[in-house]
């Protein structure tokens, strides 16, 4: 990082100098941090659109170039060629474990993979029809009160055992929810499977009609997790940061990112697409039909998936996954006219100069959701397995922020447009 470079900033006559820092991929900053003890103003930046907020090692996004890299490492070289929790061990712990390193790491999370019995009982007191986002959400608060809390006193001997209970009892616990969603018992985690075998088989297994372990589709949710394992300042990742900043118990601070991820304009996304697909097709729209009315102006019809408030080139998820996407589909055979729409939307979008010019590209929560659905996932499920898959994100900011010592707790300023002194009568 920089220091011996200056932004000047002229505020009544008088000049102050402010340092730029420099990221290790160029990305340039001025450091604002005494702004308003030199100057007495601040800056109003609303929704965070140019504030950096930290300074990170863990992830790295351009949007105009369509760059995503992991502790270094592009996104495509981890896709499809490793699994999850490596990766998960990568962003824990800044390095690809070692052979050993991932066979403890693998044993950790087989130990903390069963659901204190005692909470299994908390999903009968949920209202029939709950959302699973929100269900996950207080589950996960809950664990405050059955195991110990993480804080930055115990940080470096317990980090990994609540890391991977985490990881492992939120694939348990979302199994869980879906199968009393449906009426069905629930299915307990197995030695035996992998991480991701493991919740295929907990989410389909059914006394009745056993679950078969397909091999491409474990392969499938290993990647669909890995490119949601973290994506840089985030709201739900912000939302972490924030929460964490003021020495909230990992627990409580990971439920709060839950619950940032559940919006619509966050992890809802992917659902969102499912759902527009299905209104195209009950109101009988061709994809072309519905393209033009979503470039009308003065019709409020928005068109999900396609678009990034960062990536402004091609999602480079969205690649990665939009050829899993058509592998799969052609792989099961799938016969689903939702389906169908959306990849006629897609080849649309793609050759329309609108969306060319404005750069819409089909993103990652576009192609997640038909994945996802070819998969046999139910729509409300979707955001849980992106929850699922950014668990190791969220817990690695938190554990570099409250490792680090000159971290404070989150405490914006704001610019006061309410009534000027008024005196009562």
């Amino acid at each position: 990082m920089g220091g011996t470079h200056f932004a000047e900033l002229k505020i009544d006559g008088k000049t102050f100098k402010f340092p730029i820092v420099v990221g290790t991929e160029g990305e340039k900053a001025i450091d604002i941090s005494t702004l308003r003890k030199e100057t007495g103003y601040v800056t109003l930046d609303p929704s965070f659109a140019n504030t950096g907020a930290c300074c990170s090692e863990i992830t790295y996004v351009n949007g105009e170039c369509g760059i995503l890299r992991y502790r270094g490492i592009p996104i495509e070289d981890l896709a499809g060629k490793k699994l999850f929790i490596e990766v998960a061990y990568l962003l824990l712990h800044g390095n690809l474990p070692t052979e050993d390193q991932y066979k403890q790491f693998s044993i950790l999370l087989n130990d903390h993979s069963l659901l204190h019995e005692d909470m299994r009982h908390f999903f009968d007191g949920f209202p029939r029809g709950s959302h699973p986002m929100h269900i996950m959400s207080t589950m996960i608060n809950s664990m405050a009160t059955f195991y110990p809390n993480v804080d930055t006193l115990s940080l470096s001997e317990d980090i990994d055992t609540t890391a991977t209970r985490l990881i492992s009892t939120f694939r348990t616990m979302a199994a869980f929810a879906y199968k009393k969603s449906i009426g069905e018992p629930p299915v307990y985690p197995r030695s035996d499977l992998s991480y991701c075998a493991n919740f295929l088989n907990m989410m389909f297994d059914s006394p009745v009609k056993p679950y078969k372990i397909d091999p491409e589709i474990v392969d499938v949710m290993n990647l669909l997790l890995i490119i949601h394992a973290d994506h840089e300042q985030n709201c739900s990742t912000t939302t972490v940061r924030t929460i964490g900043s003021a020495q909230v118990n990992l627990y409580a601070t990971i439920s709060a990112g839950v619950s940032a991820l559940s919006g619509p304009l966050h992890g809802g996304a992917n659902q969102a697409v499912i759902e527009m697909l299905k209104k195209i097709h009950s109101g009988g729209h061709s994809a072309a039909q519905f393209i033009e009315m979503a470039k009308n102006k003065n019709n409020p019809l928005k068109l999900m998936g396609f678009g990034h408030r960062v990536y402004k080139s091609y999602d480079p998820r969205a690649k990665i996954i939009k050829e899993a996407t058509r592998r799969i589909l052609k792989r099961l055979e799938v016969k689903d006219p939702l389906l169908d729409i959306a990849m006629e939307l897609e080849a649309k979008a793609l050759s329309d100069s609108y969306f060319i010019e404005k750069k819409l590209y089909p993103n990652v929560d576009f192609y997640s959701g038909i994945l996802y659905r070819a998969l046999g996932f139910p729509t409300n499920m979707f955001t849980v397995l992106f929850a699922l898959g950014r668990l190791p994100g969220w817990i690695a900011h938190w554990k570099e922020m409250v490792s680090d010592d000159s971290s404070k707790i989150v405490r914006p300023r704001q610019i006061y447009t309410g009534r000027t002194l008024t005196h009562l009568e």
